[in-house]
């Protein structure tokens, strides 16, 4: 490819990385508006987001393996214009039903589009190219995370929930114009057929696991609900190991699972997550038990949220040689945090925590999944890209949900202490299983053999 065309993919790729997170945060800003205009049971408004969430998490694999298996621009243009037309109907939705289906089949969408976009960055930059490339995406991620809420809100203060549902569907068919008459980079053909029942039996597991911790076992929660969902899970994991044992070549590349630092990568940014989704919750309660103003608490998100937005590219610099005392720091300094917070009452201890817990994911945005990626052969792309969202999403929600429950039982603060707790067994992985930057080689062997066919298809 030219500099040109490499440049168009990397535009494409991370206006797609914009849309996911305003996809989610904008969507469960307008459940309540959704439920009060739209016929259909309210007991269906939370499916909006947890049908999203689900689909998009039991695609991630078999689409891995997909954009894998194609030609990458062009799946990646696919999985961006479901979403598109998907958000367009979402918009002109008749009742609730009609929307949580319309938003299913766009966590399809958005998987073909995480997982094309990685395998297609990862086969046209070279190695020594893709820190500053996932600076970028860091960047665009750590913006449209923070600015997602504010962004959503505006949305529907100007055109009410529809445009909520409209607007990531219209930077979704930008992205998929970008792809217009781009190389297909198809990748060498697969010397075995795909397992197929294998991706499908671990997408259910995964959906499963991601819906019921999602639904909870709150109050106004059918017990038998989320206990139904992990049942299925349970049974869905132990035919999966029967079907994975007789598979030639198993769906789940669990030889990327064996290799210590993509594995320790992937735990450290499902910590990272946790942290922030949980600060995101309880650190508003904190303050407003506190007394703190709604000046005050505006400063507080603010420190939380806007390093994710500047500093992304000094973190990828940065991680040349500091990754690993990078992520480490930033896991470390986001633990002491919660520690502190168990005993600290007072509103400038929450400012200072925002801050500190604020820079510790601003450096790290993006790095971590840098990092691991090394480790995955370009012909591999998707699927590298794919399991890693994949353990990233599932830790990001058990720590949610643990937190959740802590914070029922024990306050808000409880919830700090669980994120903390995560953040800390991340650190002492990463510090255990990631070498040190005198032992590593300077590419690792993934790198040197991740070439593939860049044709026009």
């Amino acid at each position: 490819m030219s500099v040109r065309q490499r440049r168009r993919v990397l535009v494409a790729a991370l206006l797609s990385d914009a849309v996911f997170p305003l996809a989610i945060t904008g969507a469960t800003a307008a459940v309540p508006e959704v439920t009060a205009q739209v016929p259909g049971a309210d007991a269906l408004g939370p499916w909006i987001v947890l049908a999203y969430n689900g689909l998009f998490a039991a695609a991630l694999l078999l689409a891995g393996a997909g954009a894998d298996r194609s030609a990458r621009t062009r799946f990646f243009a696919v999985g961006n214009a479901v979403v598109a037309v998907t958000g367009m109907l979402s918009a002109l939705a008749p009742d609730v039903p009609s929307l949580v289906a319309l938003r299913a089949v766009g966590g399809v969408g958005a998987a073909m589009c995480a997982a094309g976009g990685s395998s297609m960055v990862l086969a046209v930059y070279p190695p020594e190219e893709r820190r500053r490339v996932y600076g970028y995406a860091g960047a665009v991620l750590g913006s449209s995370l923070a600015l997602g809420p504010a962004v959503a809100q505006v949305l529907m203060a100007v055109g009410g929930w529809p445009l909520v549902f409209a607007a990531p569907g219209g930077v979704a068919a930008l992205a998929a114009l970008g792809t217009c008459g781009l190389p297909a980079l198809r990748g060498p053909e697969p010397s075995a057929a795909f397992d197929l029942a294998g991706a499908v039996l671990f997408g259910v597991v995964v959906a499963a696991v991601v819906t019921a911790l999602g639904l909870g076992f709150g109050t106004g929660v059918p017990w038998w609900g989320p206990a139904g969902l992990l049942v299925l899970a349970a049974a869905g994991v132990a035919r999966l190991v029967r079907v994975e044992r007789r598979a030639p070549v198993p769906a789940i590349p669990v030889d990327l699972l064996r290799i210590p630092a993509y594995r320790a990568y992937a735990v450290a940014t499902g910590a990272l997550m946790g942290m922030l989704v949980v600060g995101l919750t309880v650190l508003p309660q904190l303050g407003s038990a506190y007394g703190m103003g709604p000046g005050q608490a505006g400063v507080m998100l603010s420190l939380l949220t806007v390093p994710s937005t500047v500093l992304p590219l000094l973190a990828a610099r940065l991680a040349r040689r500091l990754a690993r005392w990078l992520v480490t720091t930033a896991l470390s300094a986001c633990a002491a945090t919660a520690v502190v917070l168990q005993v600290a009452d007072r509103p400038a201890a929450l400012l200072v925590a925002a801050g500190v817990v604020g820079l510790a994911l601003g450096l790290t945005e993006g790095v971590p999944d840098g990092q691991a990626l090394r480790y995955v052969p370009a012909r591999r792309g998707g699927a590298g890209a794919a399991l890693f969202s994949t353990v990233r999403m599932t830790l990001e929600t058990l720590v949610l949900a643990a937190a959740t429950g802590a914070m029922t039982a024990l306050g808000p603060a409880a919830g700090m202490a669980v994120a903390g707790a995560g953040c800390l067994a991340a650190a002492l992985v990463v510090r255990r299983a990631v070498p040190s930057p005198a032992a590593s080689p300077a590419a690792s062997p993934a790198e040197n053999r991740g070439g593939l066919d860049a044709s026009a298809g």
